[in-house]
């Protein structure tokens, strides 16, 4: 009798130490201090699949540099391309617009921008859209979705001295306003 009544108190007790932790937990942080690790802001989730650095001369990373505007396709002494590539879930029931500002942040406070992308020339371009309830983007079955990054790019020109100023920080406004969400960048 003793050791039924030891076990079953041990599992009241787990189970009530396991709701107290999950309390205030329902929903994904608006940080993250790594990629893949969702993040809320707006209505919407945010998951950076991989950022890196692209190389022009290398046959992968070309076909990641199309579709730059004009005076965009050279990079400055001393800076690089660097992509992020994201997905976005909508796990509501209602259409919700995707985010359409990114700014990278380093620890002395630059901002990067991104590179406006033509994306009727380049499909695996990040496309900011309106995310369907229960949907996501990129969608799947797009180029996009199903190459090796499975996310959609955006495209940023970043100083190589940058990365001594880690970690570089995505940050996401939400369209319809309130707070951002931010990532730390693996660099």
């Amino acid at each position: 009798m003793p050791l039924r009544r030891l076990v079953t108190t041990t599992a009241a007790v787990l189970t009530a130490a396991g709701a107290l932790a999950a309390c205030g937990q329902s929903e994904e942080p608006r940080h993250a201090a790594t990629e893949g690790v969702y993040v809320n802001t707006g209505e919407l989730k945010y998951q950076v699949q991989i950022s890196r650095q692209l190389t022009a001369r290398d046959f992968e990373d070309r076909d990641y540099l199309v579709g730059l505007p004009a005076g965009a396709q050279t990079l400055g002494k001393g800076e690089e391309w660097f992509a992020v590539f994201i997905r976005v879930f909508n796990s509501t029931k209602a259409p919700h617009p995707s985010a359409q500002k990114f700014v990278i942040r380093d620890t002395t406070g630059k901002e990067f921008q991104p590179v406006a992308l033509d994306t009727a020339v380049n499909r695996v371009a990040y496309r900011p859209e309106v995310v369907h309830g229960g949907d996501q983007i990129p969608v799947p079955g797009s180029l996009a979705r199903e190459n090796l990054t499975q996310g959609g790019m955006i495209l940023f020109k970043v100083p190589s001295a940058s990365y001594a100023n880690r970690p570089l920080e995505l940050h996401i406004a939400p369209p319809e306003g309130g707070a951002e969400a931010t990532v730390d960048l693996d660099v």
